[in-house]
């Protein structure tokens, strides 16, 4: 058996958007970057939008400059695909409802379900909260009502409702059902069993 030499791979090495990233996270300007890892600026810049590569000392000291590991710059994100047609159904407790969690099971940060509500859907009488942080739903097609302690929001296709996560609130849609989106910040349970 012959040995096989490994070769490079014919993609450019893209770094720019994740120092642009990590910067931006820690509130700090090019200029202030440039000055704390003894570079300039506009190589910076340039560094920034892929236009030049760094030299290994270049880079060592942008990362040094970030606190920012040099391995981070190279690992493969955790991008997970989950089809609607493959997204386990769930029960949120709605009456009328399909709902769908099409976030990971083990997603822990947020959670997304997709929700198919017949005509006279509901969420039930008695207004409920659901543990998480934030709460946002984005009406697809149709139109529903969002029922709150004080108030009623109704909403239409293209409309979105954001509000804290533990309001008390329920919702029911009109005679022509609803395709909602509801968002979770961070996930309300734990998915992964």
């Amino acid at each position: 058996m012959r040995p096989i030499h490994p070769t490079a791979g014919d993609a450019p090495v893209r770094i720019g958007a994740r120092l642009r990233s990590s910067r931006l996270a820690q509130g700090l300007t090019l200029e202030q970057l440039a000055q704390a890892a003894g570079l300039t600026k506009g190589f910076l810049s340039r560094v920034e939008r892929d236009e030049t590569m760094p030299s290994v000392p270049a880079l060592v000291q942008i990362c040094q400059a970030l606190s920012l590991p040099v391995g981070n710059l190279f690992e493969e994100p955790d991008i997970q695909r989950v089809a609607l047609a493959d997204a386990p159904l769930i029960n949120m407790g709605g009456v009328g409802a399909v709902e769908r969690l099409v976030t990971p099971r083990a997603e822990d940060r947020l959670q997304v379900l997709r929700s198919s509500l017949d005509p006279r859907a509901s969420g039930g009488d008695a207004l409920y909260t659901v543990n998480c942080s934030v709460e946002s739903l984005h009406v697809v097609s149709g139109e529903l009502d969002v029922v709150f302690a004080d108030r009623s929001e109704r909403l239409v296709a293209g409309d979105t409702v954001t509000f804290p996560g533990r309001t008390p609130h329920t919702w029911r849609t009109g005679e022509s059902g609803a395709e909602i989106v509801w968002i979770l910040v961070p996930a309300a349970w734990s998915g992964s069993a």
